[in-house]
């Protein structure tokens, strides 16, 4: 019983140390998510961004599923994508599957300044991961993978 509460004890301190380190992760990533919507366009809040990049990622997507996809109220997300628009960053243009709507793209301006945002922290994630062995990279990115699909590693 004892080894039992023991396990536990040192289980729990091991999730809440995890726990501690992704809150620093997130923390890294709210700031160069902030770098980067700046360098993209001043003032370009860090929602509008997610916005942008997701589009970027799925190349053509319509406002509904990209709703879906961030999970997102509509009517905050239309006025997102207007301004993403009004930034000359993505555009509209019929679905061809559906004439009711209209797929978003990004734009060769919005690619661009996407590009240029990126850049300056473009390898960091590569240099902190130089001192790593491939197998170590391969055997974190199933770990990670395990843990935001809900699977057993």
């Amino acid at each position: 019983m004892e080894d039992e509460t023991s396990d536990r004890e040192a289980r729990t301190a091991a999730v809440r140390a995890l726990e501690a380190e992704f809150g620093e992760l997130l923390t890294h990533i709210r700031r160069i998510v902030t770098d980067n919507a700046n360098r993209v366009s001043p003032g370009m809040l860090p929602g509008a961004y997610k916005v942008f990049t997701t589009i970027v990622r799925r190349e053509s997507v319509t406002q509904s599923a990209l709703a879906e996809a961030l999970l997102v109220d509509k009517g905050q997300l239309s006025r997102t994508v207007r301004e993403l628009e009004q930034l000359g960053l993505v555009e509209r243009s019929p679905d061809p599957s559906d004439g009711r709507s209209s797929l978003l793209s990004p734009t060769p301006h919005g690619l661009e300044r996407l590009a240029i945002a990126r850049g300056p922290q473009e390898d960091s994630l590569a240099r902190s991961l130089d001192e790593w062995g491939l197998d170590d990279i391969r055997l974190f990115g199933r770990y990670l993978h395990a843990l935001t699909s809900g699977v057993r590693p």
